[in-house]
């Protein structure tokens, strides 16, 4: 007889409901959300599990392991799947999500979520920590622009450098407004200070990392940019070719047709917003900055005369997105010209 579990997290408890293949619930109960102890619960020699499956959210990826490493079938699955699929229970609770996805694993009905490896955790955790500093820095700046534009001080345009001594400059005459911004100033310094180490840590993994420095031969290609695709793409075998990766960064067009109406929308927006944002700055920078010119900026730029610029930074960031891809597994460099090279005679 085959077994199928589920598991339903929540921070503190995990509701486990165990079927069998004729779908008969067998075992039903909670533990706490600890691999050990998911593990404790789930590895019977009554039961011959086949798959278990857990949504994948914020302790997914932990408990995933814990679980793999323990030699059980776990499966990460995916959430809006999941969800639409649940919402035919007329009343939700930790219990009856768990038997949904009990079934699901029974019949087969699930998208299975791949699950990064630790290092490329460990890059998307310092990627993340960058860009908070890096905001929260910017929402100071931001903050004590507007404290002082109400006394009629205007900032102006000044570098993150000098940002401090042009404040103090402004109210070295205002001992109220001095009292003010000195702890306002501190706190902002602090943050560019960790974001400034954040970001040296950043450049030295890029600097050893022979993926990232291809990568970067592409123009508008930096150090954050392909630190942050390659712990995105994480192992580049798990997409069937290269085009499969805009889709799965949300850079394709949404698609709506029922009977004799089809709608073409926007970009769908799925997948890492992070990584679809750096992309699009990758284009930006192509397109405006990046002098040189090469084949793909005469093809994005011919795209702007017939969709507009802006549906043509769309497009470079998704054909950006297949290039680096292609880079990544074939172990190419960028080419400026789309000419092939002949071979040697």
């Amino acid at each position: 007889m085959k077994y199928f579990a589920a598991l339903d997290v929540s921070v503190k408890e995990t509701s486990i409901c165990i079927v069998d293949e004729a779908g008969k619930i067998c075992s039903e109960c909670k533990a706490p959300s600890y691999p050990e102890d998911l593990v404790g619960a789930l590895k019977n020699p009554k039961w011959r599990l086949e798959r278990i499956g857990l949504e994948a959210g914020p302790l997914s990826q932990w408990l995933f392991s814990g679980l793999a490493g323990a030699g059980l079938p776990a499966i990460c699955i995916e959430t809006r799947h999941t969800k639409a699929f649940l919402q035919a229970q007329v009343n939700k609770s930790d219990r009856n999500d768990a038997r949904g996805i009990a079934q699901m694993m029974r019949v087969n009905l699930f998208r299975h979520v791949h699950v990064k490896t630790l290092t490329s955790q460990k890059r998307r955790a310092l990627l993340t920590a960058r860009k908070l500093l890096q905001e929260n820095a910017v929402a100071f700046e931001n903050e004590i622009r507007g404290l002082l534009g109400n006394f009629g001080f205007k900032v102006g345009v000044v570098a993150v450098g000098k940002f401090e001594e042009r404040i103090r400059e402004l109210v070295a005459d205002t001992p109220e407004l001095i009292e003010i911004m000195e702890p306002l100033l501190t706190a902002r310094q602090k943050l560019r200070d960790s974001f400034n180490t954040l970001h040296r840590k950043l450049l030295a993994i890029v600097r050893d990392d022979a993926v990232c420095r291809r990568l970067m031969t592409i123009p508008g290609v930096g150090p954050v940019v392909s630190l942050a695709f390659s712990a995105t793409i994480d192992i580049p075998a798990r997409f069937k070719n290269s085009k499969a990766v805009g889709p799965s960064l949300g850079l394709t067009p949404r698609l709506h047709q029922s009977g004799e109406s089809c709608r073409i929308g926007g970009v769908s927006l799925c997948g890492d917003a992070m990584m679809r944002s750096l992309l699009y700055e990758a284009a930006q920078v192509m397109m405006t900055r990046v002098k040189k010119w090469s084949w793909l900026k005469a093809w994005a730029m011919n795209v702007a005369k017939r969709r507009g610029r802006q549906k043509a930074m769309v497009a470079l960031a998704r054909r950006l997105a297949v290039i680096m891809h292609r880079m990544w597994a074939d172990g190419s460099v960028y080419r400026w010209t789309n000419k092939v090279p002949s071979a040697a005679v």
